[in-house]
């Protein structure tokens, strides 16, 4: 008679692995609300920001500033409530790709600005000097967070699963 020990793995990964998406949409969205709330009550100084890349024309550079802290705000809102969960992992995939590519590119490019990532960003003042390794890094973890959400977007206590009244746990055989 052979005996086979059970998938324990399979089934702890199971249990697990709603509450680390639920940890990951958690803490995403606090990423996009604290970075949003931070910026929206200057939006000029978040266009100056953004324009400090010298990417973008001056006049599309203050649009892109001033539109920014909203759209953190609204990620930040929706995973928060964990409703287009997957969309919203998707979208800040994209733009901290997007954030990545432009500090990268200021770093290469030798400027000395701070990111305005949680504030106002912009031109650094004469002697100082701009930390671009430690904000890559940190983007970095915040885009396996939303990668993370992207692949396994299913969580407990989210609209998500309300709306679709599944269970979030799958079943061991799967």
């Amino acid at each position: 008679m052979t005996v086979t020990a059970p998938p324990i793995r399979a089934g702890r990964w199971a249990a697990v692995r709603p509450w680390l998406s639920t940890a990951a949409r958690l803490g995403l969205a606090a990423v996009w609300l604290v970075a949003g709330a931070s910026k929206v009550g200057d939006l000029a100084a978040s266009g100056r920001a953004v324009n400090a890349y010298q990417v973008l024309p001056y006049d599309v550079a203050t649009v892109v500033g001033a539109a920014l802290p909203f759209v953190e705000l609204a990620l930040g809102v929706l995973l928060l409530l964990g409703l287009a969960t997957r969309l919203s992992a998707a979208i800040s995939v994209a733009l901290l790709l997007v954030f990545i590519a432009g500090i990268s590119s200021a770093w290469a490019r030798g400027l000395a600005i701070d990111c305005g990532c949680f504030g106002s960003g912009g031109q650094l003042a004469e002697g100082q000097a701009p930390s671009y390794l430690p904000e890559i890094l940190r983007d970095l973890g915040f885009l396996v967070l939303a990668g993370f959400l992207v692949i396994w977007p299913r969580t407990p206590v989210s609209v998500d699963g309300w709306l679709s009244a599944e269970p979030v746990v799958e079943d061991e055989d799967e």
